[in-house]
């Protein structure tokens, strides 16, 4: 029977990973700090057999060995996101050390390796859309969001060089905006997880800069098939690929369409917030964020089924069980 660790297994991406492998026939160990996880995404995983969790940094190398076990496929979700939601140097260092230590575990055991990275690496780079091999536009380091994608960037680096040593097989996935059930509910999980929250409540939705810069949102369940299909895949070897829906949305247009789906009428209550407010600090944003998909299609079999408003009306039906008072606005339909 395969075996698979998934790192980071607690969070939103990774726990929904963690159920597909188990129904694809894994054995399947998670590991998880707990910082950002949460063992209530775990419970599907947790009633089946085939399953064990361990409360683990991947920053330790000695208890992730001992935990482990024979492993074919390494998944390596877990990370710190832009340091808006923590510290640059957890972001650059966790993220590092903890691709390092995971990437350690693979070449130990000669198993294949799949990291989830970002579309955040693509930067400030203009041509839209972001095909894998598009130039890297980061902004300067006196600009700490661009951490978060510098700590990628080097992730993806090192990945490559490893598995080119060692000769183990690996793929590098760039996310773009994955959402869904069990999302964080503040910005760690996206702007949509706040604009959801903020519609239940009856509060003005918080919007960052003007709102028109535009995004892709991926449904959770086409991500993970996405992120599986790379698991099993003979053909994205030392292959950078992007993972995600060609739908582009403004901001503003995303807040929108969640008031509409949460049964609001008319504008919705928004307020606009200047970038220099969000963390304290001078801060730049991405303009456009829309993947390249032609890659995944080819290499993967993977094209994004989920239209955003039929999965925005599934986040937000789970979403609003973590809020009683949330019934004013109606039933969703």
């Amino acid at each position: 029977m395969r075996r698979a660790l998934v790192t980071g297994a607690a969070g939103f991406l990774a726990s929904h990973l963690t159920d597909a492998m188990l129904a694809r026939g894994y054995e399947v160990v998670g590991v998880d700090n707990l910082s950002h996880g949460n063992l209530r995404n775990l419970e599907q995983a947790n009633r089946n057999p085939r399953f064990q969790f361990y409360e683990v940094d991947v920053c330790d190398l000695a208890a992730l060995r001992n935990c482990v076990g024979r492993i074919d496929v390494v998944l390596h979700l877990a990370a710190y996101k832009i340091p808006r939601y923590s510290t640059a140097t957890n972001t650059l260092l966790v993220n590092s050390q903890g691709t390092l230590n995971a990437l350690r575990i693979a070449c130990e055991q000669s198993a294949r390796f799949v990291i989830t990275s970002t579309s955040d690496v693509y930067g400030k780079n203009p041509v839209v859309p972001f095909a894998e091999d598009a130039d890297s536009v980061l902004g300067p380091p006196t600009v700490t969001r661009w951490a978060y994608a510098a700590s990628k960037m080097f992730d993806e680096h090192l990945v490559l060089a490893m598995a080119e040593d060692v000769g183990i097989y690996a793929t590098i996935l760039r996310i773009f905006g994955s959402y869904g059930p069990r999302q964080n509910l503040s910005w760690w999980g996206g702007p949509q997880s706040v604009f959801i929250d903020a519609i239940l409540r009856g509060e003005t939705i918080p919007i960052h800069g003007d709102g028109l810069q535009t995004r892709s949102f991926t449904f959770v369940q086409d991500t993970v098939r996405g992120i599986a299909a790379a698991a099993e895949a003979e053909t994205a070897g030392q292959q950078i690929v992007n993972i995600g829906s060609s739908e582009e949305v403004s901001i503003l247009e995303l807040a929108s369409r969640i008031y509409r789906l949460c049964g609001g009428i008319g504008r919705p209550p928004v307020k606009m917030i200047p970038y220099d407010e969000i963390a304290q600090r001078k801060y730049e944003d991405v303009r456009r964020r829309i993947p390249d998909t032609r890659k995944a299609k080819e290499l993967l079999g993977f094209e994004a089924a989920t239209l955003l408003d039929e999965g925005l009306k599934e986040t937000i039906a789970w979403q609003r069980q973590w809020i009683p008072e949330a019934a004013y606005l109606g039933n969703i339909m």
